[in-house]
């Protein structure tokens, strides 16, 4: 697959996903790229800037969702003038797609609608590259279906996403021989902080444990990924989306400096 001018796949360099969960507004979302953008040149590899417009599967509806379509969008385009970083963003509803795709570079299906054929289709319809997170209750092959999908609407450039399996109630485990199986359909990303959230651990909100996110990702780049997901904030614990589960600018730099280690160990890029 490409993303802009990027191939990803077996062979080629590691693409890192970076940013934070949400945009909670336009100086701290400028903020947080030039970051990104700083880690990704420091360490020789492709990024992509990741930032919700709208979170609309919060566990409250109480809970802060984002700026919206129209404001969002108009952040991220300033991300790509002027930090130059291409850019990923969730879409939740067939409406969202034709004008998310006029901005950014990547359209990510959330997890819980990997399932939904009309939005898949409407999605691959626009020309962009797609993301999809695997459905938290579904088994690695059966994302075949998903890939069919976005390729009955003419969309090559497709990525599928690892961030763990439902495991009883508030918890998610990972069990890295999907990365393999998935891999066998499309390039593989690996999304390690939200492989570790608690889904409404918190009673009106989900918990999780950044700690926990850095060897996951150390485990999956041995086993072979081509994608590296983090949700990343300058103080993880005022954020206002998935700050548990989100790591700090260090950690995660550091975390993918141990990805590239492990890689190069293994011969790749």
């Amino acid at each position: 697959m490409k993303v802009g001018a990027h191939s990803i796949g077996p062979g080629q360099p590691l693409l890192l996903i970076a940013g934070p969960c949400v945009i909670e507004g336009e100086a701290q979302t400028l903020a947080a790229a030039r970051r990104v953008a700083e880690v990704a040149r420091r360490h020789g590899v492709p990024a992509v800037f990741k930032c919700s417009f709208d979170k609309a599967n919060r566990t409250s509806g109480k809970s802060f969702r984002g700026p919206g379509l129209q404001e969002g969008l108009r952040v991220l385009a300033r991300v790509k003038q002027e930090i130059g970083l291409l850019v990923l963003t969730d879409v939740h509803e067939v409406s969202q797609c034709v004008p998310a795709a006029e901005v950014v570079d990547v359209l990510q299906i959330p997890a819980f609608l990997c399932r939904q054929t009309d939005l898949l289709l409407a999605a691959g319809r626009t020309g962009r590259a797609v993301n999809v997170k695997k459905g938290q209750f579904l088994a690695p092959g059966e994302m075949r279906n998903v890939v069919a999908k976005l390729s009955e609407a003419g969309c090559r450039d497709v990525l599928l996403t690892e961030r763990g399996t439902t495991f009883g109630y508030h918890d998610l485990v990972v069990d890295f021989r999907g990365l393999a199986e998935m891999r066998k359909l499309a390039p593989v990303c690996f999304d390690a902080t939200h492989s570790v959230q608690r889904p409404g651990g918190q009673g009106d909100r989900t918990g999780g444990d950044r700690t926990l996110a850095p060897p996951l990702a150390r485990a999956a780049a041995a086993v072979g990924i081509d994608a590296l997901f983090c949700e990343v904030h300058e103080d993880p614990d005022r954020a206002l989306s998935d700050g548990p589960n989100s790591l700090t600018f260090p950690l995660w730099e550091e975390t993918v400096a141990d990805v590239l280690r492990i890689r190069r160990a293994l011969g790749q890029p």
